[in-house]
């Protein structure tokens, strides 16, 4: 592993910051730059001892894959959560899914449970460590393998690429 430097700890995440600094001001005016860069070294300063370990990117492309696909399935999920909740009280079908984890890393399920929180109609209620598996709350759901294999193929085998 790469020894981290000192002033730039997490330079992606730096460069990240600079970047979202000027999209939020929407401006590039030098004062906003100065201000941006300083956000982008204080802010992985002060939060490095949060990170025990240096994140490994595989592949950058799949995690653009991963953004784009959680960011359709928010929106396909809104109007189904919309259609169930308006719709009547029969189609509304609770129940707790047992998904077993094939990821390794901490940080990695840790993305996983927060993308189907993120998702509406599903939240991850409980990480279950000995056994490797996440506990799933789903709104509305047919059969229960359905919602594990759609989890897996969508958003798993994805974040097994990301950080392998």
């Amino acid at each position: 592993m790469p020894k981290q430097s000192f002033w730039l700890p997490h330079p992606l995440l730096s460069l990240l910051l600079l970047v979202l600094w000027l999209l939020l001001n929407n401006t590039a005016a030098p004062g906003h730059l100065v201000l941006g860069t300083a956000f982008g070294i204080i802010i992985p300063l002060f939060t490095r001892r949060f990170w025990p370990q240096r994140l490994a990117v595989g592949h950058f492309a799949a995690a653009l894959r991963l953004a784009g696909r959680v960011i359709v399935d928010i929106i396909r999920a809104n109007f189904s959560v919309a259609k169930v909740v308006l719709g009547p009280k029969s189609a509304i079908r609770p129940m707790f899914v047992q998904v077993p984890l094939d990821v390794e890393s901490d940080f990695a399920v840790s993305l996983l449970a927060s993308v189907i929180s993120l998702t509406p109609g599903t939240v991850s209620a409980d990480i279950d460590v000995e056994n490797r598996c996440l506990l799933v709350h789903a709104l509305s759901t047919g059969e229960p393998d359905d919602l594990v294999r759609q989890i897996k193929s969508r958003y798993e085998t994805l974040i097994k690429e990301i950080f392998p």
